[in-house]
């Protein structure tokens, strides 16, 4: 891929200098000087992702270019991992971003690239395999001659990874990335896409050495009678912006809230680029049943009922045929029509498949009208339901009727499958008998 010297975007301009091609002089050094290549860098967006920088190298003497793509961001605070079931052709042209830090795995071929041995690469997944096969033949002509045996297997191997380009039989890909940059497409945005599985998770200590990230233990260390005196005072400590990364102040508050229980509300405010944020954090534990919440949206009133979405709680829209995932928003206490709009501005506003290189006519006319129905539902124009799922049981909806049963709203109190148990990390948690096992051991 060669970005044109020209080409500009919303992120900006592509910027070029030039440098010594590695290639040229490892390979070719007949010349008997140092031959010069350029380097372009461009920052952009991806669709439903983030900013990275993309660097194309090219040498005009041997031919040879790279292209590179870096995180624009800092380190997420979850890991994640995608998992997709290829199914068809059309599965091959989705576009991936894989990162230093991810891991890439075929399961039906036992096939693994593992952490930071590639480059990190803008591409799609025919790209991605098409990548793995040119990295495996660039050795074979020495393995030939060293190693026939091996040679040979590597040659079945190829062939193996080359009929997956085909898709006569479904396959999966998994990308594991600690870091949270790696990036699969979902074509059918904002609808859910069942071929593609997103989980997020916490990331273990092995991890963020890896990643050089430092946890801060001092923190984990404090007992709990800490958040009691939380309670009548607002914490302050310093951060940095999540969007222009300045030194910026975070406030955190002990809640409680009515009928429900306590929370953790964290709001950032940047006097640089007048970037604001809020979080939320459940201030108690995981509860025995998970939490479903359905509302019928009848009334305009309806919009000012008070709205705590935990991290681990999906939003379903029946109406809409819309599902937003664990994680997305992150917990937020708000007001019904504050979380339409940040709905909303997630899907049509902030979303590049709007506007620029990315966008299409059929997939703006698209989301201009998901966004159409946002502000239908908002103004009372458009009868809908609202479903908030928490298998954690931290989320709440305002009851306006409280103390007495409000007849628009059912609240479902359900047994949590194994799945969801392990996406909390419940399966493997331990409360009772641990101390004695750690002495026998």
């Amino acid at each position: 891929m060669t970005i044109p010297a020209n080409y500009e975007s919303e992120g900006g301009c592509v910027r070029q200098h030039h440098r010594f091609c590695s290639f040229c002089n490892a390979v070719l050094p007949s010349s008997g000087q140092l031959e010069i290549g350029s380097t372009r860098m461009l920052l952009t967006k991806i669709p439903f992702f983030k900013e990275i920088i993309i660097s194309s190298f090219t040498c005009p003497h041997c031919c040879w270019s790279n292209t590179e793509i870096q995180s624009a961001g800092r380190i997420q605070d979850q890991g994640i991992t995608y998992t997709l079931k290829v199914r068809s052709k059309q599965d091959m042209n989705r576009e991936v971003v894989k990162a230093d830090s991810a891991t890439v795995r075929i399961p039906e071929l036992d096939f693994e690239i593992p952490a930071f041995t590639q480059k990190g690469s803008l591409s799609t997944i025919e790209g991605l395999i098409g990548r793995t096969v040119a990295g495996l033949e660039q050795d074979q002509p020495t393995r030939k001659a060293t190693a026939p045996e091996v040679a040979a297997k590597i040659d079945e191997f190829m062939e193996r990874l080359q009929k997956l380009k085909d898709v006569k039989s479904e396959f999966t890909l998994v990308i594991d990335d600690p870091s949270g940059n790696s990036f699969v497409e979902n074509p059918f945005a904002p609808q859910k896409d069942d071929a593609l599985t997103v989980a997020h998770y916490k990331r273990t200590p092995q991890q963020d050495a890896q990643l050089g990230v430092k946890s801060d233990e001092k923190d984990e260390e404090k007992p709990g009678n800490d958040i009691v005196s939380m309670r009548n005072e607002v914490l302050v400590f310093n951060t940095n912006c999540p969007e222009c990364n300045a030194p910026a102040s975070t406030n955190m508050k002990l809640v409680q809230i009515p009928h429900f229980k306590e929370v953790i509300i964290m709001a950032t405010n940047c006097d640089s680029c007048g970037h604001r944020t809020n979080e939320v954090k459940s201030g108690g534990a995981t509860e025995e049943l998970g939490t479903r919440i359905t509302l019928r949206l009848t009334d305009p009133s309806d919009m000012t009922r008070d709205l705590l979405k935990s991290e681990t709680c999906c939003i379903l829209i029946p109406e809409l045929e819309f599902e937003l995932g664990m994680a997305a928003l992150g917990g937020k206490f708000t007001t019904l029509e504050g979380l339409l709009k940040d709905i909303r501005e997630l899907i049509v506003s902030k979303n590049p498949f709007t506007c620029g290189d990315s966008s299409t006519p059929e997939r703006t006319e698209k989301l201009e009208i998901f966004g159409e129905k946002i502000d239908k539902i908002i103004a009372g124009e458009m009868e809908g339901h609202i479903i908030l799922d928490d298998p954690a049981g931290n989320s709440y909806l305002q009851n306006i009727y409280a103390p007495d049963p409000d007849p628009e709203m059912t609240i479902e109190k359900y047994q949590r499958t194994f799945e969801q148990n392990e996406d909390l990390g419940l399966n493997d948690m331990r409360t009772e008998g641990y101390q004695e096992e750690a002495k026998d051991s």
